[in-house]
């Protein structure tokens, strides 16, 4: 017993120490760009992995000098920054065709770039590109000869076939990987490899891609169970055959013969009741899982209910305020509350995403935008519009009105002598910006959280309901694209709005 201790202890120091070797073996801008991506200093994280990247080349490190050109490229693309994160990924590849000359390596190296390209095109929603590299990235898995990557290619092609809705090729690929871990009895990497693909689905908002996950998890655990039940016990009558035969060759006593057959059989009396007791645990554990998913689906139906209900009341009441005298702020703002909540929910409710788009010269729309509020503004407030003469496709009407309330409230806020200013910048191919920013007092850091969810506090209706900004937060996600406070603007209030062609 003492033997069997003192190995294990032996053990946990080799794996302790191989662990702190690992991290040392990490350069210290590569150290520092982790440290500042774990504090979410995106900027300066990718600025930090990318003089690793460098670093590592001039070292000769290549696998330590992609994998940080990775990494720095992905934090291009979280910022929506395409067009960098490609011509990174692009002197990643002709670093690698420089200065690795090994076949097998080479491949590995670019089977990375091509694997970061691949998720960027699936966040782009480009099916087909996706493809392309799915494919550019087979044949280097292919010519690496590294069983790791053939392993990762299967499992990314899932995540491909799920996040396009093909999930009969989906199933298909998951299934390979899924028999080919479980014939190697790797049952602990399939079932973290299953996990994984879970925790994705939820991280990027993909609901189809959780529910094929989760029910292809469930089916493959309830048939590994038969399998690991028929492999302990397997293992276990091989213990007690090596255990007959030690005592058979070595000849000892009768007693000590039934001693250890004795000490076997409470072995696996122990051994069947422990998986007796984890089939009860697992079985609770599904009829919760089930009972969680059964309570989420009458939770959301119970939401949208209950927004289908305030619409109602909204519209309802409408008619009788009406009636009521307009000229009253009371009775305007009533109106006006009354009014955005038939919005906000109209909006929240609609099932598809706002496609109607229209040719619109830029620099016109973003003037006359801007010439609606130059009777709100305060004295000697400077307007400032950055514009270039181009044409873009966009849904004018929900631009128009996001833009528009941002004004209006950049215009109330902003002090007299002030500046606003409303900008366009093209991001990549397909990625735009329209950027409005103030000198104002600014939002206070804990209040940004907030600022897009409706019905968090009461306010006094005449002074504004606070419904706005979540309306336009809505509107922005119906055009597949997003509206942000930029963070790292201290200098007043800076509003950010992403879209996509």
């Amino acid at each position: 017993m003492n033997k069997k201790v003192f190995i294990l202890i032996l053990n946990l120091l080799f794996c302790c120490g191989y662990t702190i070797a690992q991290e040392a073996q990490k350069s210290e801008l590569q150290q520092r760009a982790e440290a500042d991506d774990a504090k979410k200093n995106v900027a300066s994280a990718r600025f930090q992995f990318i003089r690793a990247f460098e670093d590592y080349a001039n070292k000769g490190q290549m696998r330590q000098s992609i994998e940080c050109a990775a990494r720095a490229a992905a934090l291009y693309y979280k910022e929506n920054y395409y067009k960098e994160a490609f011509d990174l990924l692009r002197r990643a590849d002709q670093t690698i065709i420089a200065q690795e000359k090994g076949t097998s390596r080479r491949s590995a190296l670019h089977y990375l770039t091509s694997k970061e390209r691949m998720q960027m095109y699936m966040k782009l929603r480009k099916s087909a590109s996706a493809k392309d590299q799915i494919d550019i990235m087979e044949n280097h898995a292919k010519n690496s000869g590294d069983e790791n990557l053939k392993n990762d290619l299967l499992y990314n092609k899932a995540i491909y076939y799920y996040t396009f809705g093909m999930n009969a090729q989906g199933n298909a690929v998951f299934k390979e990987m899924a028999n080919k871990l479980t014939a190697q009895k790797e049952y602990g990497k399939v079932d973290e490899v299953y996990k994984t693909l879970i925790a994705n689905g939820r991280k990027s908002g993909s609901a189809n891609l959780v529910a094929q996950s989760y029910s292809s998890y469930m089916a493959w655990k309830d048939s590994v169970s038969a399998l690991k039940t028929a492999d302990e016990i397997g293992a276990l009558k091989k213990q007690i055959a090596d255990n007959e035969a030690t005592i058979a060759d070595k000849d000892s006593s009768l007693s000590t013969r039934q001693a250890i057959i004795i000490g076997l059989c409470i072995l696996a009396a122990a051994l069947a009741a422990a998986l007796i007791l984890g089939a009860v645990v697992l079985l609770r554990y599904i009829l919760l899982t089930r009972k969680l998913k059964k309570n989420l689906k009458l939770s959301n139906e119970s939401n949208a209910l209950k927004a289908q209900f305030i619409s109602n009341i909204s519209a309802q009441l409408e008619p009788t305020l009406k009636k009521l005298d307009g000229r009253q702020p009371e009775v305007q703002a009533m109106l006006d509350f009354s009014r955005h909540i038939q919005e906000l929910s109209s909006l929240e409710n609609e099932e598809t995403s706002s496609n109607e788009l229209e040719e619109t010269q830029v620099a016109p729309f973003c003037e006359n935008l801007m010439d609606q509020i130059r009777d709100k503004v305060k004295s000697n407030v400077t307007l400032t519009v950055n514009a270039p003469k181009m044409s873009v496709k966009l849904n004018k009407e929900y631009v128009s009105h996001i833009l528009q309330h941002l004004l209006d409230n950049a215009a109330e806020y902003t002090p007299e002598g002030g500046h606003i200013r409303l900008e366009f910048k093209k991001r990549g191919a397909h990625t735009h910006q329209f950027i409005v920013t103030d000198n104002g007092q600014g939002i206070p850091e804990e209040k940004r959280e907030d600022m897009f969810k409706p019905f968090l506090e009461i306010k006094d209706l005449t002074k504004g309901d606070g419904l706005g900004l979540p309306i336009c937060k809505q509107m922005a996600l119906k055009m597949k694209g997003d509206l942000d406070i930029d963070p790292e603007f201290t200098k007043g209030t800076r509003f950010v709005l992403d879209l996509h062609a």
